[in-house]
């Protein structure tokens, strides 16, 4: 990676940051006094309200921690990945009626587990293209990226966490199948197409192995970009992943700030900091 392009990624995760610290606080202080706000309103949760008011505020925060911080991953994600490819977000073009009908014939499979996932299940699907049975379709794509110096296309689905129960994965696989039939028929080729379902981090921990089993039963281990391997191909280096987090954690205090000055509007009489 050349000095450059590492300092643009470590520019991109840095200002990602810093407008995810601000947005986040300015929303939530914002609603400080809107008892329909995210945090105000688990008081009209008696369940959770019981348990007194920190309960009731940390219970909403994180939640909605957890979600904004994975948009604005993605977004960052997005940006960075502007860097070394072509980033469109969808697919459009003609899928033919024999290749659905193929890709319902595997899934159904990999639900009985009468198949184990693999790259050569689809190899070869472009044939299925009967001219009397087609449509015109559009599917929104996580990340659909093209390697300007190879002319490969990349298509992925991003899932922060890759927790997905057993239809959510094969809702995901069919996605990805269908957007690689319509690329590959508009290409005209299949060599120049892979597909990828990804993850942002690996919730077994950085280096352990990546096993959730609904996901392994409708995707094989060539098709996963689990945590460091994702980074490292949207940054198209091999240490990648270690720039975006160096720099991630660099930043975080940002984050930190925010979310003591949402506790100290949110629970004034608290002396404790996030930590």
């Amino acid at each position: 990676m050349t000095v450059d392009k590492e300092k643009a990624i470590r520019a991109i995760v840095k200002s990602a940051v810093e407008g995810y610290a601000s947005g986040f606080c300015d929303k939530h202080i914002s609603e400080l006094h809107n008892e329909n706000g995210v945090i105000n309103s688990k008081i009209h949760n008696i369940f959770i309200s019981a348990l007194g008011p920190e309960i009731q505020y940390y219970s909403a925060l994180v939640r909605s921690l957890d979600s904004s911080l994975g948009n604005m991953l993605e977004t960052m994600a997005i940006n960075i990945a502007g860097i070394n490819y072509d980033v469109t977000q969808h697919v459009e073009g003609v899928l033919y009626g024999e290749q659905r009908t193929y890709i319902a014939k595997i899934l159904e499979e990999y639900k009985r587990h009468a198949r184990v996932p693999a790259i050569c299940d689809y190899t070869g699907i472009a044939k299925y293209s009967n001219e009397n049975d087609k449509i015109t379709k559009r599917h929104e794509s996580d990340y659909c990226l093209k390697d300007p110096e190879n002319g490969m296309h990349y298509l992925i689905e991003l899932k922060i966490g890759g927790d997905l129960d057993n239809k959510k994965a094969r809702s995901e696989k069919e996605a990805l199948l269908e957007q690689y039939c319509i690329l590959t028929n508009t290409l005209g080729s299949e060599e120049k197409v892979k597909i990828y379902f990804a993850t942002a981090y690996n919730r077994y921990g950085e280096g352990n192995e990546w096993n959730q089993g609904r996901v392994l039963q409708f995707f094989s281990k060539e098709e996963l970009l689990i945590s460091s391997d994702f980074w490292n191909m949207i940054c198209k280096a091999s240490n990648g992943y270690d720039i975006v987090i160096d720099e991630y954690k660099k930043n975080a205090n940002l984050i930190i700030s925010a979310l003591n000055k949402i506790k100290k509007a949110y629970l004034p009489d608290s002396n404790r900091k996030i930590k």
